[in-house]
Parts: C-alpha cells; structure tokens; sequence
C-alpha cells in the first residue's frame, strides 16, 4: 500500500537514479532499433547498387573486352570505322576527296605510312607531287594507310595513334580535306623521339587543309581519338598480320610499304622516277 509520507533525500535520489536508468535503457532500446534499421537499409541500398554496377558494368566489360579481342585480331567489322574508308584505307580519287575513286581502269596504289615515320617523310617528298599528278589525272586511286606503329617514339604521347585518328576523322567529317591535310601533316612532321604535334597543333594543319573550324575543334580536343583510336590500332594490326605486305628482308611490316593493284612493290622508291614507271607497267599490264 502506498504511503504518503514525504520521501528522505536518499530515497529522492535512488527514486531519480531508478529513473533515469529507466531512460537510459529505453533510449539505448530505440537506438539499438534506429541503428537496425539504418544497417538494413544500408544493406539494402547496398545490394540495389551492387545490382545496377553489375548490371551496367558486366555488359560493359564484356563491350571492352569484346573491343580489345577485335583490335587484337584486327577485325575491323568490330570497331567505329571512319565514314569513307574501306579495309583501313582511305581512296582518294582526282579531286583528292576522301571516299573517291578514279574508276575501274586507274590502278590502285596503296600507301601504308606511319606520321612519325621519317622515312614516310622521304617518300612523300620523293613522290607526293608526281603521285597528286598521277590521281589528278584518272591514271591512279591512291589509298592512304594510317598506321601506328610508332607510338613507342613519342615520348609517351601516343602520337602516331592520333595523328592516325585525325586522318579518320578528316575522312569521316571533312573528306574534300584529305588530301591536302595528309600533305601537311608530312611537311610538318614531327621529329621520331620528340611528343610529336599536340592535338590543337594537328587541328591547326586540319584547318589549314580546309576542314571547317568546328570539325578541327574535335580534333583539338580529343574526340577525333577517343571516337577512331580503336580504328587505327585495328588497322594497325590488320596490316602487321598480313604475310603478303612483309618485307621480304626483315619478315616484319614497316613503313612506308606500297602496294601496287593490291601486290607489295619493292622497287627504288627514292629514285622519283621508279614509282611512276611501275605504275605505268601495271596500266599496260
């Protein structure tokens, strides 16, 4: 029964001790509650985006992993390939557009070249006007091959890599423009060993060459590569494999390499004339 007589001071504190333990064990209840909660949800939260990585980034992966096989195996159906190209090449007919061609009777010249490459630089040199002379004529289709197997000769800058997409990407974008952008890029040619040209320094030549200032822009920052890197390593690598445009010498592809109506040439090439007569021997062929 109840009393109602006034409680001792100890009994006040042991009263206020109860009750406050009483608090303490009630809040630890609801926080033990809160912290249950918030860890299921986390878990929860947790397991919703290990679903979502895992259902966009496994797809992906195998996108990449599918991406790296075909530029292994240079398979070129499995890459973005430049509008205006065909089999790694880009024909360029007698107006020197990219995509064109001079008809059934002009012979083919194929012209694998690595801008980095100083002795792709000779050969333009020794042979460029009189090859511009020959397309502008009807008498030829001159297919350019931009390959990258100088990379390792860049300091780290990958350039042969994207000097290589840039000429894809003039192909894709601004075609009249090749031509005259594959001119420049030779009589600027970077040293072997240095970074070679910058991406803004490639899309100042691409202007120069004629592509309208906004398609250069994507080349100055960086969408050429990211959109045709895959593309030129690709083609690289088809060209690498390919036993009929080795050098007989060393077994190994290297540029420059001319192919003539789809035949490897070895001719003298450094002799101006050498070329000019092989082709003429094919038309009468």
């Amino acid at each position: 029964m109840p009393s109602n007589e006034p409680q001792t001071k100890a009994q006040r504190r042991d009263a206020a001790r109860a009750e406050a333990l009483a608090l303490r064990e009630a809040q630890a209840k609801r926080d033990r509650r809160n912290r249950l909660i918030t860890i299921g949800a986390l878990v929860a939260g947790l397991a919703v985006l290990i679903g979502v990585f895992l259902y966009f980034f496994i797809p992906a992966l195998n996108d990449q992993n599918e991406t790296i096989d075909a530029v292994a195996a240079g398979n070129l159906s499995e890459v973005t390939n430049p509008e205006n190209s065909t089999d790694g090449g880009i024909p360029m007919g007698a107006d020197g557009a990219a995509g064109t061609e001079n008809g059934a009777e002009a012979v083919q010249v194929d012209v694998y070249l690595d801008y980095m490459c100083p002795i792709c630089g000779d050969f333009e040199e020794a042979n460029g006007a009189s090859l511009d002379a020959l397309r502008e004529s009807g008498d030829i289709t001159v297919v350019l091959h931009p390959v990258s197997i100088l990379d390792r000769y860049s300091q780290g800058s990958q350039f042969s890599t994207r000097a290589a997409a840039a000429a894809g990407f003039v192909a894709d974008q601004a075609p009249e423009a090749m031509n005259e952008f594959n001119t420049l890029m030779f009589t600027n040619q970077p040293a072997e060993g240095t970074e070679g040209l910058t991406d803004e320094q490639i899309a100042d030549l691409a202007e120069q060459a004629g592509v309208p200032a906004d398609v250069a822009a994507q080349i100055a920052d960086g969408t050429a590569t990211e959109q045709f890197a895959d593309w030129a390593a690709t083609a690289t690598n088809l060209v690498t494999q390919d036993e009929s445009l080795a050098n007989p010498q060393s077994g190994g592809f290297g540029t420059p390499t001319i192919a003539i109506d789809g035949e490897r040439w070895d001719g003298n090439w450094s002799d101006p004339s050498a070329l000019p007569a092989a082709i003429e021997a094919a038309q009468q062929g």
